[in-house]
């Protein structure tokens, strides 16, 4: 019987959490969400029962080793992270995990599904159906299957999947766009016909082998040189630099004719900015409080604060992310959250030693 793995993608290091989130530390080895789980270990706690603990595999840089495995105690095999030489975007990342999963034991008929290590989803049991649908989809299609997920306004920061006609309990993929204005994100949602794209998708690991084969043969020309390096570290890092820096959509999921999409049947929240967290955390009297350690709040709404065992008293403010740690306080209203980054690159370009070490 074919087995099924997972591949949990935790190598990036944004920092649109900032302060919290750093190059040193980034959001997926944050906790959040109010507890003390970090968002890569709620990722793989999402596979318990789908996944066996053995078969999950972490890919990173070598750099945030000890982040890894912090977070994924007990939740990974002791051979369960996949070092990338260096950052060179998701199809390389993939590609190498491919070979990586078939020298370690995987037979090229098993399953594997491909996830984002930072994103929330609080609907567990409806991540588990999809899961379980798509790789029922993928295995009896001999296909690859990726979730979409049911657009509920006019995003226009997310890239889109156009559904054809009906495949199993799924569909075929017309096509992806590339992330619309607002005007065709409109026209998008009032289609019903297209999704966000996620991110995460499941194929048996021998269609993505011939899909990288046939689709990126840009990429593809290297396997034989890791497959042979693989004991080697610095080949593989020689080999690996060498390959194009290219994201799997581009590489794989735009071309290929093998692509089908299975509608999410649970909420999802890639976290691009601080003002997600009210999508994700219960409100409190309005604002939501992350963290905190008791709170005063007078006519104050709509406000965002982070501020891990500290007291909040809000008075006669409305719509600000307010964000403390113990190096940075950082005050900002809520419709400039995006404005982080240039925060952090202005902290990196005034190169201050002292100051470096916060981003």
């Amino acid at each position: 019987m074919d087995k099924n793995y997972c591949l949990v993608m935790a190598g990036g290091k944004g920092t649109r959490f900032w302060p919290e989130s750093t190059s040193k530390k980034p959001k997926q080895y944050l906790s959040l969400l109010g507890d003390n789980t970090s968002l890569l270990s709620k990722t793989l706690n999402r596979f318990e029962g789908l996944v066996m603990p053995d078969d999950r595999f972490i890919v990173t840089v070598r750099e945030q080793k000890e982040l890894v495995l912090d977070s994924a105690e007990n939740q990974i095999s002791k051979d369960g992270v996949i070092f990338e030489p260096a950052g060179r975007n998701t199809g390389p990342c993939i590609l190498l995990s491919l070979i990586y999963l078939l020298k370690n034991g995987a037979d090229e008929n098993d399953l594997v599904s491909i996830v984002p290590s930072d994103h929330v989803i609080l609907n567990e049991k409806g991540f588990q159906n999809s899961i379980r649908k798509g790789f029922k989809l993928a295995s009896e299609t001999q296909s690859i299957v990726t979730i979409g997920i049911r657009p509920h306004f006019p995003h226009t920061g997310y890239g889109y999947i156009k559904r054809g006609k009906s495949s199993g309990e799924g569909y075929e993929v017309e096509e992806f766009r590339e992330k619309p204005d607002f005007q065709t994100a409109k026209t998008y949602l009032a289609s019903g016909d297209f999704y966000w794209n996620a991110g995460m998708f499941m194929a048996p690991i021998k269609v993505l082998m011939s899909e990288f084969k046939n689709c990126s043969p840009e990429l593809y020309q290297f396997v034989d040189l890791i497959k042979d390096s693989f004991e080697d570290e610095k080949k593989i890092e020689e080999t690996y630099l060498k390959m194009p820096e290219i994201s799997i959509d581009y590489a794989v999921m735009e071309k290929s004719k093998l692509v089908k999409v299975l509608e999410a049947e649970f909420d999802w929240n890639d976290l691009g900015s601080w003002e997600a967290m009210e999508s994700v955390i219960e409100p409190t009297e309005n604002n939501t409080l992350i963290k905190q350690k008791g709170h005063y709040l007078d006519n104050s709404t709509g406000n965002i604060v982070y501020a891990p065992n500290k007291f909040v008293s809000l008075v006669n403010i409305k719509d600000l992310i307010v964000v403390v740690n113990d190096d940075v306080l950082m005050v900002l209203p809520k419709e400039d959250s995006q404005k982080v980054k240039e925060i952090v690159g202005h902290i990196k370009q005034n190169k201050d030693e002292s100051l470096l070490s916060l981003v």
